[in-house]
């Protein structure tokens, strides 16, 4: 699983980039704000991603931020939103804003993004009003609540495991996140998938 990107901005399109890493060039689906904060063509870039497999597609999502790539599985997770939905919400809203918008509980915010009716709004801030607080706004800041996973190692891999067994991007987290709590911070991928699976299951 690619959970991060260290390379060149090597080209740019309305909602993609084109990272080279050694030579090779990753196709990269973000939101406008990562698209913003890549730079300049041929400037050294990092970008934390996540794969999205469907039956006629697979595409690498990139964000600026772990933060930004944690509310993207959060809303990847709700019935009706796919990551082109996703991607269009955290281009109309900061991560700190649709924060502020899911434990308000206000739908008009969200509806603000490219696509998103009334109703799907509603869901949206319905379902992830009790992870809102949880979820960091940005790199390093978190809030209370919910435990999420730092943005790359042992527990990202971890998470991306726990999701390619079919577990919701919210509960791979929270699971992970709880047994990096019992395990400590240098437990490596078998144990904390070993631990976390238990929790998610349980």
């Amino acid at each position: 699983m690619i959970a991060k990107l260290s390379g060149r901005l090597d080209e740019t399109g309305t909602d993609w980039a084109v990272i080279d890493v050694g030579g090779v060039g990753y196709l990269v689906h973000c939101s406008a704000r990562t698209l913003t904060a890549l730079g300049e063509k041929g400037e050294a870039c990092t970008v934390f991603t996540d794969l999205q497999v469907s039956e006629n597609d697979m595409r690498l999502i990139a964000f600026a931020s772990g933060a930004e790539r944690d509310w993207f599985r959060l809303l990847t997770g709700v019935q009706g939103v796919g990551s082109k939905v996703a991607l269009a919400i955290l281009s109309a809203l900061s991560t700190e804003e649709l924060q502020r918008a899911c434990a308000q509980g206000d739908a008009k915010q969200v509806s603000r993004a490219n696509g998103v009716g009334p109703k799907l709004a509603a869901r949206i801030v319905n379902e992830l009003k009790e992870k809102a607080g949880g979820l960091p706004t940005a790199p390093g800041a978190v809030g209370g609540g919910v435990a999420v996973t730092p943005a790359g190692g042992a527990s990202a891999d971890a998470v991306s495991a726990l999701e390619n067994l079919g577990f919701k991007p919210a509960v791979a987290a929270a699971a992970v996140a709880a047994a990096q709590g019992e395990l400590g911070e240098a437990a490596d991928l078998n144990a904390l998938v070993r631990v976390a699976l238990k929790r998610a299951a349980g």
